[in-house]
């Protein structure tokens, strides 16, 4: 017999992918805050390719790079 500690899987919470309900724009200015703050310099991030998966989640290419400023 199943242990009773064991939880069921919730299929309709595990189906709705709420990655759909964020935009593309405020993934991409996250993650160049993050890594703007890691670094200690400032960073810009592009996402492409965004394909969502059956199982919340989500596939895509990320670029990140260096934002120059030649005033600084």
């Amino acid at each position: 017999m199943a242990d009773a500690k064991e939880k069921a899987i919730d299929v309709d919470r595990l189906l709705k992918n709420k990655l759909k309900s964020v935009s593309v724009d405020s993934l991409e200015k996250g993650i160049a805050k993050v890594v703007s703050e890691l670094v200690g310099e400032d960073y810009k991030c592009t996402i492409s390719d965004v394909k969502y998966t059956l199982f919340s989640g989500a596939d895509f290419h990320i670029k990140v790079e260096l934002t120059y400023n030649p005033e600084e």
